[in-house]
């Protein structure tokens, strides 16, 4: 029963989520001229300045809010909960054991690694390889490791101070993340 409930649950942040991360990257694709994500970095990188505009750090915002809510983090899921009425992820896995429960557990923590070095590498491309030399990949590896330490310390810091939302206002942090999407398309619109 519990795994249906979750299940469901992790339906509905999917479908409410996934609106605002193909908003915000149309949002990051209007200020770079294309939908390319290369070329989205490489119009970060060429003109700084597209880093701090108002577009960029709505963007970031939204895909931030979005990215702890496909991942199962606080303030919208609890990883380290056993109370299974507030259960979204833990639900989903509470039948399983074992190695099965682990490589659910590792696509889980994959999810994770994947939204954060997106949200690292198209708000932050500084240090990406632009060349395959073993060089450039060397310190492409290196600051990745670094942007994706402090991220996770961002993470840490939000999540020891914001307690679990209660499942019904989920839907309105999910909300508040489409309008500074759609905020952030409204202003590479109006800014390009």
């Amino acid at each position: 029963a519990f795994g249906g409930m979750g299940s469901s649950r992790a339906m509905t942040i999917a479908a409410l989520a996934e609106p605002t991360i193909a908003l915000a990257i149309f949002g990051l694709a209007l200020g770079a001229g294309s939908t390319n994500l290369g070329r989205i970095i490489t119009a970060t990188v060429s003109n700084p300045g597209i880093a701090i505009s108002p577009g960029h750090l709505l963007a970031f915002a939204a895909l931030f809010i979005v990215s702890l809510a496909e991942t199962g983090r606080l303030p919208v899921d609890n990883p380290s909960t056993h109370l299974e009425l507030t259960m979204i992820h833990e639900a989903l896995i509470l039948e399983y054991s074992g190695r099965y429960l682990a490589l659910i557990e590792w696509a889980a923590w994959l999810k994770l690694t994947i939204f954060f070095t997106l949200l690292t590498n198209l708000f932050i491309p500084w240090g990406i390889a632009t060349s395959l030399t073993l060089t450039a990949l060397g310190i492409a590896v290196l600051t990745l490791v670094i942007k994706l330490a402090i991220l996770g310390v961002v993470v840490a810091v939000v999540e020891t101070r914001i307690a679990k939302l209660r499942l019904f206002r989920v839907p309105e942090l999910l909300g508040l993340s489409f309008v500074l999407a759609l905020l952030a398309v409204t202003s590479s619109f109006l800014f390009k």
